[in-house]
């Protein structure tokens, strides 16, 4: 038996107006997707646990089949196992990205933050993986020291670490607080003082460095500041792969995922193309994951560009991103499958990120489990992988950590 787990970070969403009132997956065209809600069972699933918030970090451990009361730590140790990053056990890792900063008068030269400092841009126009290497390695040089230390990844997405740092803090994930002046979200707790003078420090280095001035030449945001936030220290994770006796890839260009799958007992690769973003290779990664398949037992592929489009508010975007990611990946990997033998596919949303709200949300979530090949129709032969669909269902798994099993058929 082989398994596939299709993973679309943010893709749950709410009835938009611009949509007819329809939710993005109801709008998009997702025939492949639609197969496996007609032939397989359809229902929503809560991935967030109560008290937690609803972040990729908590709601993927959950569907591999991890409580996060008993192994949560925090988003940004899994990314620097991504990273390739070994922390000890008392360091901190920290999220560290690269975000556009707006003064509340106009403009981009912000000097310290506080409550004139706006959060324009929680991604500095999703700045590109090599100007971001730069400024990482540029701030480093300049605030790096024996204690902390500054790491390049995907991207806005980047990495601080802080040996044995604190980590009884209260941050805020910049994509949460779009638009809004960053005062009343700063780090509080042991060690603020810390975490908002290197933020602080960073505006200097940032807002006069020559790729922010060519950006902005250019018509691009630029990245003039950083916001830790996502910390904790290394995570105890006891191997999927030894407790199921099966091996499994990850497949994904971003470090939470490669990281958690890493920290899981999976290989990762990447996939030539694959970038994380909207721009990703999605027949690529199709391509990957049946090679992958021909010599492994578990598949889980990462889609991360629907997450990203719903942070801009682009409902468009996100549409097209479900459906080039159902056309070119979950197209090809339903025609490939039944090569490979007996085979079950389980696709879900990690959480909602509604594109009205730009900041994640605990709602229940889509999922669909199928096994093939299967010809069986199960009644409601006309729905759809969507929210309302699946609602409509009457099935709800109140406990994201029972899909594995599910799906495992444990």
């Amino acid at each position: 038996m082989k398994y596939v787990i299709l993973l679309g970070d943010g893709m749950g969403d709410r009835p938009l107006a611009e949509l007819g009132g329809r939710t993005p997956l109801q709008a998009a065209k997702t025939p492949n997707l639609d197969v496996l809600a007609r032939h397989g069972e359809l229902g929503l699933v809560k991935t967030t646990p109560d008290g937690f918030y609803p972040g990729g970090d908590v709601t993927q451990l959950a569907i591999l089949g991890y409580d996060p009361k008993k192994y949560y730590t925090g988003l940004a140790p899994l990314e620097a196992a991504g990273l390739g990053v070994a922390l000890n056990p008392d360091d901190v890792a920290y999220r560290c990205n690269l975000v556009t900063l707006r003064a509340d008068t106009g403009g981009y030269d912000v000097k310290k933050l506080g409550p004139h400092a706006v959060m324009e841009d929680y991604s500095a126009g999703q700045i590109d993986s090599l100007e971001a290497k730069e400024l990482i390695y540029d701030i480093n040089e300049q605030l790096g020291t024996e204690v902390v230390q500054f790491y390049p990844g995907v991207s806005y997405r980047n990495l601080m670490v802080w040996g044995e740092g604190k980590h009884r803090l209260t941050v805020t994930p910049p994509h949460d607080i779009a638009g809004k002046p960053v005062g009343d979200f700063l780090p509080k707790g042991d060690g603020d003082k810390v975490l908002r003078a290197l933020m602080d420090e960073a505006l200097a280095i940032l807002r006069g460095h020559q790729i922010n001035k060519d950006r902005v030449e250019a018509g691009k945001p630029p990245a003039n500041g950083i916001w830790l936030w996502g910390h904790g220290k290394a995570p105890k994770l006891p191997k999927l792969t030894e407790r199921y006796g099966l091996s499994a890839t990850m497949i994904s260009a971003l470090d939470l995922p490669r990281g958690l799958g890493l920290t899981c007992g999976f290989e990762v690769v990447k996939g030539e193309g694959v970038t994380g973003s909207v721009d990703t290779d999605y027949p690529g990664k199709a391509a990957c994951a049946l090679k992958e398949l021909a010599k492994r037992d578990l598949v889980y592929i990462h889609l991360g560009a629907t997450d990203d489009a719903s942070h801009q508010g682009d409902v468009q975007a996100k549409v097209r991103v479900i459906e080039a990611f159902d056309e070119h990946t979950v197209g090809p990997l339903l025609k490939g499958l039944p090569q490979l033998g007996p085979h079950r596919v389980l696709a879900v949303c990690n959480h909602a990120t509604p594109v009205a709200l730009r900041c994640h949300t605990n709602d229940p979530v889509p999922f669909a489990l199928y096994e093939g090949p299967s010809s069986r129709e199960r009644a409601g032969a006309d729905r759809g992988f969507n929210e309302t669909d699946a609602q409509a269902t009457k099935t709800m798994l109140a406990d994201a950590t029972k899909l594995m099993g599910k799906l495992l058929g444990k």
